[in-house]
């Protein structure tokens, strides 16, 4: 298969491998190369004339096109503007309970969470202290080398935030990083505090709330004589609990899994996102839960997710959720529908709606059961929506943030970085998988070479499944592990 034609009523194909003129798609003989990924116009289409893909108009040519001729970002113009009037049309799909109950292998916590990681985090509550949190987890890596027991790993995630900050952000800061001590991959957390910072330790305190002490401990490093040995000290009394943590077989319901893409080019809506949206179901199937955020890549497509909603309070917050965002655009003077990025215009996306478009197929056809404000946490199963922005790693801290144990992260382009949970990386071309096998995790670009989607969904859901039950990552392998923050106002 060298070319698909997604929808019926399409008026574009796109070229699932470089096509050269003088070939011939959909009766039509190319007059212009058209690369992978792009599209080509399957009528003549006049100046004005809306481009249809997905079936669903993408935006509109800016000049005539010929049948036969390449249309990207240089001759499509989006359709979108502004705030809009949005009304609930419910067009709700069921997904059917699983006739198989699979298991994967985590850790069970005493407030009924499970773990895919048994790992130990130290988290700063300022970037004052970062230096000091990254001396005590390399020396205390070192310590224990060679008897690290059911510890995955030991992490410190430096950050800049925790001083300095107003209102949102400082709340961001402070509830991201609440929202970690209470993460179930981390066996065991080591707080650790400068003392003048705005991102006090007795409000933090009170802000997590209660905690098992064998496991957290916080600390204060303007009131200990060694903050490094105390650090130490610390660290020992809860890897002697987290070293004797065990795995146990475990319920897929259990499992919640982040839905992330970026680098995506004119395959990822044709081959990952959909594999990513057939995995959804299945863990709804499963009675599990699926997280899709980057809300500004769902403007364009956002009324497809509103229909959805299981009833009208969740469509509201669904609106919400959009018109939060484009006003967050409009108050920084910032043009709404500033999107897709270089790499995704060179990968063949030319509009936000298209980008939205295939952006949002990475939860399948599920009913919208929950939506989640920045840094809130999941109390409802099944898909639920997350406030979060396009960028990678800030929408992926804020997918691990909300308690989702993994991240499905899909890629044309690819891209080597790593989130504080597992962030498991999809190809869209096998050309990709290739290049970059130090990158990439699973190849999704063999759906664009015929091979069956049944097929590949089995071998991907036992993939996922091996990594929820300890098989490291890429970017654990890489030792990429990174923390973002969202940050939206005045640093002081």
């Amino acid at each position: 298969m060298r070319y698909i034609k997604i929808n019926p009523s399409d008026n574009v194909a796109v070229a699932l491998q470089d096509l050269r003129a003088g070939e011939t798609v959909e009766g039509v003989v190319l007059g212009t190369d058209i690369p992978r990924g792009h599209k080509v116009v399957l009528r003549d289409l006049s100046a004005g004339e809306d481009v249809i893909k997905y079936g669903f108009p993408i935006g509109h040519v800016t000049r005539d096109a010929a049948a036969g001729t390449l249309v990207d970002h240089s001759c499509i113009k989006t359709n979108l503007e502004g705030l809009l009037d949005y009304r609930y049309d419910p067009s709700l799909v069921e997904i059917a309970p699983a006739a198989e109950r699979r298991t994967f292998r985590g850790f069970r916590r005493a407030d009924g969470q499970v773990g895919v990681r048994n790992q130990i985090w130290i988290l700063p509550t300022v970037g004052c202290v970062n230096g000091i949190a990254e001396k005590i987890a390399e020396r205390f890596r070192s310590e224990v080398a060679g008897r690290m027991g059911s510890v995955d790993a030991i992490v410190a995630f430096p950050h800049n935030y925790g001083c300095s900050q107003l209102g949102g952000d400082h709340e961001n800061t402070r509830t991201i990083l609440a929202d970690m001590v209470h993460h179930p991959n981390a066996g065991g957390v080591l707080v650790i505090s400068l003392g003048c910072e705005n991102n006090q330790l007795d409000a933090f305190r009170e802000l997590v709330g209660p905690v098992d002490p064998a496991r957290v401990r916080m600390y204060v490093s303007q009131k200990v004589e060694d903050e490094v040995e105390y650090g130490l000290r610390q660290l020992r009394d809860i890897f002697a609990v987290v070293s004797k943590d065990e795995r146990e077989d475990v319920p897929v319901s259990e499992l919640r899994v982040g839905l992330k893409c970026g680098g995506s080019d004119g395959l990822s809506g044709i081959t990952a996102n959909p594999l990513l949206g057939v995995f959804s179901d299945w863990i709804v199937s499963q009675g599990g839960t699926t997280v899709l955020t980057e809300v500004p890549e769902m403007f364009g497509a956002e009324t497809l997710l509103m229909n959805r909603c299981q009833d009208t309070a969740t469509f509201e917050k669904t609106v919400g959720l959009i018109n939060d965002f484009k006003e967050y655009f409009i108050r920084q003077g910032m043009p709404v529908y500033e999107n897709p990025s270089p790499g995704n215009k060179a990968g063949g996306i030319s509009t936000l709606e298209e980008k939205s478009l295939g952006c949002t197929q990475k939860c399948g056809k599920s009913i919208v059961r929950g939506v989640l404000r920045y840094g809130e946490r999941l109390s409802v199963k099944g898909l639920n929506l997350l406030s979060a922005p396009g960028n990678d790693l800030v929408a992926s801290t804020a997918l691990g943030a909300s308690g989702c144990q993994l991240v499905l992260f899909t890629t044309g382009r690819g891209t080597p970085f790593g989130s504080f949970v597992p962030t498991m990386k999809i190809a869209t071309n096998t050309a990709l998988a290739t290049a970059k096998p130090g990158w990439i995790d699973f190849n999704a670009g063999v759906l664009a070479e015929d091979a069956p989607m049944a097929e590949v969904s089995a071998r991907f859901i036992d993939a996922v499944l091996a990594a929820a039950s300890g098989a490291p990552v890429r970017t654990e392998q890489n030792g990429y592990r990174e923390l973002a923050i969202f940050k939206t106002g005045v640093t002081l």
